[in-house]
């Protein structure tokens, strides 16, 4: 019998993080002039990609399965993807999904000093005594 949580919860696979997903097989391809990084877990996604209009297809296969910012890690360097429009695919990709490091705030600046006011001109001393005569 169902209960209450089978029925509501119909995505229980789905509770997987996107940069916890492992790959086999990393490369690059271009699509309308632009060139990006492709994840598969099989090299036969080649065949996908062809289909679907990529040209400049280049997959290799991974030793193990990485994450995809290892993976494109382990591809930056190698011979394959050493074209100029790769390699701004990989740095774009790296620039993008990289960790980013929490940036310490600079101190704040000096101000500069606080000017003194100006003297304030003194008062002159006013006789009052004549004018306590006045009746309010």
């Amino acid at each position: 019998m169902l209960n209450e949580a089978d029925i509501l919860n119909t995505h229980r696979k789905a509770n997987i993080m996107a940069t916890d997903k492992l790959f086999t097989v990393v490369g690059t391809s271009k699509l309308d002039g632009e060139t990006k990084v492709r994840f598969a877990n099989d090299i036969m996604r080649t065949k996908v990609l062809q289909k679907h209009g990529h040209e400049d297809i280049v997959l290799v296969e991974l030793d193990t399965p990485m994450t995809k910012l290892d993976a494109v890690n382990a591809i930056k360097d190698g011979d394959e993807f050493q074209s100029a429009a790769q390699q701004a695919a990989i740095a774009d990709y790296l620039d993008a999904k990289s960790p980013k490091e929490k940036t310490v705030k600079s101190t704040p600046k000096a101000k500069a000093p606080a000017k003194a006011p100006k003297a304030k001109a003194t008062a002159k001393v006013v006789d009052t005594s004549d004018m306590e005569d006045a009746p309010f």
